[in-house]
């Protein structure tokens, strides 16, 4: 398998597209949202392309954005009149977002084991969502002392307002079967059936003609473009909590496998500490 961290192979009128980074979970690195931005617009302009499947490498879908290339920005506000470089990277992943949303093709998410934060995000886009049983699924930002920002749109507008409240300020982890009672997963399959099942399902949406489907998402992204286009002020809350004392108390509890300041030792419950928390939407 090629190391380059974001891949795309086509089988006829299908595409894979694969979040490429195992010994990261599948982090969402700058070059893996750059590229996935790049395949998206691509896409857009291909009318014999139908089906896209997107999916991460073994052992994740994604484990969000990884935090390493902020680290200087943590806790540290900016200096009077300074541009928070932060703005525009965060941002950058609002429009990947978007981009999803706006593929005239199918758009299938396929999730065997875990999507925190951004990964979480990006399900929200899908037109479909099949998972394994034994996959999780998480927005831990809060409980870092982080607004889950870009997402956060996306998720409402999948879950509604009580799942996504639900969600983005528990910062919880869910189990398939959970989330598919949420309306984030449409479709749970045993573990290790998810290969089998794919063409499978590919074959069906494949029922609908592809100039139909297009309209389709056509008239629904106008319902979405009905919304406020939160981008840029979801990057300016994310850059600013993540400059602020919250997030430079949680982010360091977390590494110290500590409870965060805010939280109240009786209190505690092992969904602060759960698999994959230690990421955000990052990017992203």
């Amino acid at each position: 398998m090629s190391g380059a961290p974001f891949l795309v192979e086509r089988a006829g009128d299908v595409e894979r597209w694969m979040l490429n980074d195992p010994a990261t979970r599948n982090a969402l690195s700058d070059a893996m949202v750059v590229g996935l931005y790049e395949a998206c617009l691509r896409a857009q302009q291909d009318s014999t392309l139908r089906v896209v499947i997107l999916t991460g490498a073994p052992g994740a879908f994604s484990a969000g954005g990884s935090l390493g290339r902020f680290a200087s920005a943590i806790g540290q506000p900016l200096q009077p009149g300074e541009d928070d470089p932060l703005v525009a990277l965060n941002r950058g992943f609002g429009d990947v977002l978007h981009a999803l949303c706006a593929l005239p093709q199918w758009l299938v998410c396929a999730v065997d084991g875990a999507a925190v934060g951004g990964g979480f995000g990006l399900l929200c886009c899908a037109d479909h969502v099949i998972a394994t049983e034994g996959s999780s699924f998480a927005t831990p930002e809060v409980t870092l002392g982080l607004p889950p920002a870009q997402i956060a749109p996306f998720v409402w507008q999948r879950l509604g307002d009580a799942g996504a409240r639900q969600c983005l300020l528990q910062g919880r982890m869910y189990r398939a079967a959970e989330a598919q009672a949420l309306g984030l997963v449409d479709e749970v399959v045993p573990d290790g059936a998810l290969a089998a099942a794919l063409p499978e399902r590919v074959q069906a949406m494949k029922r609908a003609a592809p100039g139909a489907v297009a309209s389709t998402k056509r008239l629904l992204q106008r319902l979405r473009a009905a919304t406020p286009d939160l981008r840029s002020e979801a990057a300016i809350a994310f850059a600013s909590a993540l400059r602020g004392p919250e997030a430079a108390g949680g982010l360091n509890a977390f590494a110290k496998k500590q409870p965060a300041p805010w939280v109240d030792e009786p209190s505690r419950s092992s969904d602060a500490r759960q698999p994959g928390a230690g990421s955000s939407e990052a990017g992203a």
